[in-house]
């Protein structure tokens, strides 16, 4: 594994913002910053061998230090919506960082994703850590945050994330990539996308969860087939027409276990490009980035818990404790299938 790095900006208090690349031996390469603990490209091949980055960002580090999309972000504190932005542990409340109407997202003012993170090489990938001290953004702990970014010779990147506290706090991590498996520019309504997930959350029109848990059978939701994300993308649902499309959690599981499980899996024909998304969380975001200033030109499958999980009992829980480090990984692989 060939793995280098350099100094491409500086953000504005002079801090040095790096470009990692992880290549194998086969030329295929992933590339890193420590602005955010960001993927920023995943240059793989076609059915033809032909390199091309299936990752939507920025041409240089520069775009991502003024990015509002969260491009291949590390999300944390807690990813996704919590609800009026506050929580309870303990019979103690939170108030958090309200960034998004009377709501958290992403962590707030004070997320992962604008943070200058630390950095190491590893054998096969790049791990960068962070400490997050306690009361930041309204949330409970000091703690602290690794990301380990891992290649191997099969074109098969894992992300690890791991937290460890001092006292009890709500974690919930993600990966903010947005795919297209074209390249650059071009719409992900011909995409194919399998998600083996029979529920989604129900949201009110500010994304927040009602508690409600949908079947996907007979609505535009379902993908638990083969199927073009166009399809459905532009029907007239009222869940769809709130997010502009696709911005729903699909539940893989309802009680936590260590088992990997396919999210979900993602083909384009005409370049024979395939991605399978393999994780241990129980849930996985479909995005199909209505909110971009260009709607519909990229995917984003964020594993994850569900949203807004303090208000809800009923869902796996993401509390950690001292004693209990938070650990979950993703895999992302990427292979080359012809159309059948």
């Amino acid at each position: 594994m060939k793995i280098t790095h350099k100094i491409e900006t500086y953000t504005s208090d002079g801090e040095p913002v790096l470009r990692f690349t992880v290549m194998n031996s086969s030329g295929v390469y992933m590339e890193f910053t420590n602005w955010g603990a960001r993927w920023i490209t995943a240059s793989v091949p076609d059915v033809q061998g032909a390199l091309d980055n299936v990752l939507i960002g920025y041409d240089s580090l520069a775009g991502y230090l003024e990015d509002s999309y969260y491009m291949g972000a590390t999300i944390g504190r807690f990813a996704n919506r919590i609800a009026d932005a506050s929580f309870t542990i303990d019979r103690k409340t939170f108030h958090l960082e309200a960034n998004d109407g009377n709501n958290t997202n992403h962590g707030g003012f004070s997320g992962f994703h604008n943070k200058v993170w630390q950095w190491e090489e590893l054998p096969d990938g790049i791990r960068f850590s962070l400490y997050s001290p306690d009361g930041e953004g309204g949330f409970p702990g000091n703690i602290r945050v690794i990301t380990d970014y891992r290649f191997n010779e099969d074109n098969e990147l894992s992300v690890l994330h791991y937290v460890e506290t001092d006292c009890a706090t709500y974690i919930n991590m993600t990966n903010h990539a947005y795919f297209n498996l074209c390249g650059k520019g071009k719409k992900i309504t011909e995409h194919r996308l399998h998600i083996p997930a029979d529920r989604i959350l129900d949201t009110t029109s500010a994304f927040i969860p009602t508690g409600r848990k949908m079947k996907v059978k007979n609505t535009p939701f379902d993908f638990t087939s083969l199927k073009m994300i166009g399809a459905d993308l532009y029907a007239d649902h009222e869940q769809l027409l709130w997010n502009k499309g696709y911005n729903h959690c699909y539940i893989l599981k309802d009680k936590m276990s260590e088992e990997m499980l396919e999210a979900a899996s993602l083909y384009e024909p005409v370049t024979g490009r395939k991605m399978t998304v393999m994780t241990d969380l129980p849930a996985v975001l479909l995005y199909t980035a209505g909110y971009y200033e260009r709607p519909d030109t990229a995917i984003c499958l964020e594993t994850q818990f569900y949203p807004d999980t303090p208000s809800h009992s009923d869902f796996p829980s993401c509390l950690v404790l001292p004693e209990k480090a938070y650990e979950h990984c993703t895999l992302f692989s990427f292979q080359v299938q012809k159309e059948k």
